[in-house]
């Protein structure tokens, strides 16, 4: 984060609108980044705070030096109602000839692998998960035991009707028993440590 407030400061200064703050504990981070923008002449750049928020998440940020909030999933959906918590980054993107090149995100402590990725599960003979491989770009490698990570839902704007209403409840109840069991048995332990499935990336 301080990284990134002073890069940000030193290519826009005091001109600098506003920052985003969108993961960790929210409240703390606020503090630090308002005496860091402060401490750099910025004092009037002001604090974005996101990150799933409801109303209460906003009231507990009432003590922070936040300027705004960005309200998103909450807002459509309301308290309490479940959702699926999902991230977009972009992994590739078409350049002028028509090829399409990696995109990967820099952020300190959260860089990603760009390019498009394909995935699998290794399992050993005994049809235990042993690792998850990711083909950046290509396929990855595979033999007889390996089980395909993705599927395709959606071809064309047309739906698989087998991926909605009580079938697709049916189908993904049977696909989570089945990835369950291919699970060692480490995957209960509650202490921290190593994943239990190590993620392989295939270049």
């Amino acid at each position: 984060m301080e990284q990134g407030i002073r890069t940000a400061v030193t290519v826009a200064g005091p001109e600098l609108g506003a920052i985003r703050l969108d993961s960790g504990d929210l409240v703390a981070q606020a503090g630090m980044a308002r005496e860091l923008l402060d401490s750099l002449g910025n004092t009037n750049t002001g604090i974005v705070v996101t990150s799933d928020l409801d109303e209460y998440a906003i009231a507990a940020l009432a003590s922070a030096p936040v300027t705004s909030y960005g309200v998103g999933t909450r807002l459509v959906t309301g308290s309490g109602a479940p959702t699926a918590q999902m991230v977009y980054k972009l992994v590739a993107r078409e350049d002028a000839s028509g090829t399409m090149t990696s995109v990967a995100k820099k952020a300190t402590g959260k860089a990603s692998v760009g390019g498009r990725k394909y995935a699998l599960r290794r399992k050993n003979e005994h049809g235990i998960a042993t690792a998850e491989v990711i083909g950046v770009g290509h396929a990855p490698n595979s033999d007889h035991d390996d089980r395909p990570l993705l599927t395709q839902l959606v071809s064309r704007g047309v739906v698989d009707e087998t991926a909605t209403g009580a079938a697709g409840v049916v189908r993904a109840t049977e696909r989570w028993k089945a990835s369950l069991a291919e699970l060692p048995p480490a995957h209960t332990r509650l202490t921290e440590g190593e994943p239990v499935i190590p993620t392989v990336y295939e270049d």
